[in-house]
């Protein structure tokens, strides 16, 4: 029989009130605690944290205080990644970033999936997730809301504000709510 964490890895419903899921989610909360209180000025320290954090990062991933995520180990990023200030990743399903990428202040991206029927929202508790998969070369402007399933292709710029609810397509310009390519890069 899988686990809580296998379906939820999986695409799956899950229990999200899973005692080890749960236990999990408070471990990291802990972390990013940790990591949020160090002196900015401590950047060995703070790289040292967020690769504890992160199930992938390099002695260059740079990510400004504060930082919140849910899991952590389901995070990857590439080669000199940057994060701005309050980047906030839930992270039930791998996200996966490539090198050299930059986000915003603000930038959230979600992986978990709730129903749209209230009566299963209350009385199961239950959830599943879809992983975020975003290309090398990305710009992703300050709050930005990244959902569940979305795939950013490499050389793309995602502009300020912008939901990103479905996939776009490398090397182009997006912008709005929802997100829409707005022009190629050639």
């Amino acid at each position: 029989m899988r686990t809580e964490r296998e379906k939820m890895l999986a695409g799956e419903v899950y229990d999200a009130c899973d005692a080890e899921l749960l236990a999990d989610l408070n471990r990291v909360k802990v972390l990013c605690q940790q990591y949020n209180n160090l002196l900015p000025t401590d950047f060995a320290g703070r790289n040292k944290m967020i690769r504890e954090i992160l199930g992938q990062a390099d002695e260059d991933t740079f990510i400004n205080q504060p930082f919140y995520c849910d899991y952590g180990k389901h995070i990857r990023v590439g080669k000199r990644f940057f994060a701005n200030f309050g980047l906030t990743i839930l992270d039930e399903a791998y996200v996966t970033i490539g090198d050299d990428c930059f986000l915003g202040p603000g930038v959230h991206i979600y992986c978990a999936c709730h129903s749209t029927n209230p009566v299963e929202r209350k009385t199961r508790r239950q959830e599943w997730a879809k992983p975020v998969t975003i290309g090398n070369d990305v710009w992703i402007g300050g709050n930005v809301t990244i959902l569940p399933g979305v795939t950013i292709g490499d050389n793309c710029t995602i502009g300020a504000g912008s939901v990103v609810t479905r996939d776009i397509p490398a090397n182009s310009i997006a912008a709005g709510n929802p997100a829409k390519v707005i022009k190629m890069i050639e």
